[in-house]
């Protein structure tokens, strides 16, 4: 009798530390894919705030080009909203956006030799590019993280703690087609 206590003792002690163990590992996953996405905001938000100062450089040259200006402010709008509190695909959509107009700035400055020859330009270009380099590694980063959660959320036994732990699968970051490349930022 004694021994088919400590048996059933043992066996109910191993069942909750598993429950602990699976518990745990799918919450730490979770916030490792929140604190991914919030690498992605970063470098949005880092991006969308150089574009004003590659806008104004480029005004100085090209004051005609009113509607690529107001592109950039919208765009800039769309990706602080979307670092903000948008989901996944908003945030994608967002970048787009401004891809395209940091795309069209940038075809503006091709048209000015002396801009493009400015130490401000070439050191904005050069920031930005640094920073696209680096959006590129934070959705890589957020895309391996989503990865691992989704495969942990559908494999036995971590799938059977997923519920009581809150964790659901995740959506990866994909970019909007047609904008699977960062704009092109050398001259």
């Amino acid at each position: 009798m004694t021994l088919v206590l400590i048996v059933v003792l043992v066996l109910v002690l191993l069942i909750g530390v598993l429950f602990v163990v699976g518990f745990n590992k799918l919450r730490r996953q979770d916030v490792a894919t929140d604190e991914a996405l919030g690498g992605i905001d970063v470098q949005l938000t880092r991006r969308a705030d150089l574009i004003p100062n590659l806008v104004e450089t480029v005004k100085g040259y090209a004051s005609h080009e009113k509607g690529v200006f107001e592109e950039v402010t919208a765009a800039r709008a769309g990706v602080q909203r979307a670092a903000k509190d948008g989901t996944v695909g908003e945030k994608a959509a967002a970048e787009a956006a401004m891809d395209r107009a940091v795309s069209n700035v940038l075809a503006v400055a091709e048209s000015y030799p002396d801009l493009k020859a400015s130490a401000n330009f070439l050191q904005l270009q050069s920031q930005l590019a640094d920073t696209e380099g680096q959006l590129a590694f934070a959705r890589q980063y957020y895309n391996d993280s989503v990865s691992q959660l989704n495969t942990s959320v559908s494999t036995i036994p971590w799938m059977f703690f997923a519920g009581p732990a809150g964790v659901s699968k995740r959506e990866f970051y994909e970019a909007p087609e047609g904008q699977q490349a960062p704009p092109t930022v050398s001259f």
